[in-house]
C-alpha cells in the first residue's frame, strides 16, 4: 500500500516497519557498501563546493587522494550525481571513529560547528529512499533497509518500538517540510486506531 501526501507517494512500512541505526553492528555499511557513491540532487553540488574546505580537515588521505583524482562529486550513468568512492566502496567522505565505524567527515565538520549543511539528504534518509517520476513532478519514497547490513537496526527498531517515520524525522523535515510530516504522522495515527 502507498500512502500519498502532497505530491510524494511513500510505502505503508515508513509507519507500520521499526527502524534504529545500530552503528555497533552494521559499522557504517551503509557508507561502505552501494552500486555508487551518495546520489546528490543539483543542489546538493553546491552545497559540497560550498563546504569542502572545512570539510577537508576532516577527511582521510586515500578520501582526499581519490577527490583529487576524480572530483568532489561524479555523474553515474544509473544514479545521476554521486559522491565518489574509493575502488568502488567507501565514500570519499567516509572517515572511522575510535571504534572503526564509518561516520561522514561532512557531518563532522556541521557538528564541530564548521558548516550549516549537515550531510547528503540521501545519506540523512537512508533507510528511506526517494526518487522523482519522470515528469519530475511525483516523488517516490520508499522503506528499503539493506537485508545484511540493516537486519540489527530492525531488531533495535522493533526492541525500542520506534516506527520507520519517527526514527527518521529529522531528515524527512528536512526533506518534505514541517506540514509534510505532520500530515504523515497524523496519517500514521490514524492508520494505528483503525486497525
Amino acid at each position: 500500500m502507498m500512502i500519498a501526501i502532497e505530491n510524494v507517494l511513500l510505502s505503508d512500512q515508513i509507519i507500520s516497519d521499526q527502524f534504529v541505526c545500530d552503528l555497533t553492528s552494521c559499522k557504517g555499511a551503509c557508507c561502505i557498501d552501494g552500486d555508487a557513491g551518495a546520489p546528490l540532487d543539483n543542489k546538493e553540488l553546491k552545497n559540497v563546493d560550498e563546504v569542502f574546505n572545512e570539510v577537508l580537515p576532516y577527511l582521510r588521505l586515500e578520501g582526499i587522494d581519490e577527490i583529487n583524482k576524480q572530483g568532489r562529486y561524479v555523474h553515474d550513468k544509473e544514479f545521476g550525481w554521486v559522491t565518489p568512492t574509493i575502488d568502488g566502496k567507501i565514500c570519499v567522505y567516509g572517515i572511522f571513529d575510535n571504534s572503526g565505524a564509518v561516520k561522514c567527515g561532512i557531518e563532522k565538520a556541521y557538528l564541530n560547528g564548521k558548516t550549516k549543511w549537515k550531510k547528503p539528504i540521501s545519506c540523512h534518509l537512508f533507510p528511506i529512499i526517494v526518487k522523482k517520476s519522470k515528469d519530475g513532478i511525483t516523488q517516490f519514497a520508499n522503506y528499503e533497509p539493506r537485508e545484511d547490513h540493516c537486519k540489527a537496526a530492525c531488531s533495535l527498531g522493533e526492541k525500542l518500538k520506534v516506527p520507520v517515520y519517527k526514527f527518521l524525522k529529522e531528515p524527512l523535515v528536512r526533506k518534505f517540510g514541517i506540514p509534510f510530516y505532520e500530515a504523515l504522522e497524523a496519517t500514521a495515527e490514524h492508520l494505528h486506531l483503525n486497525k
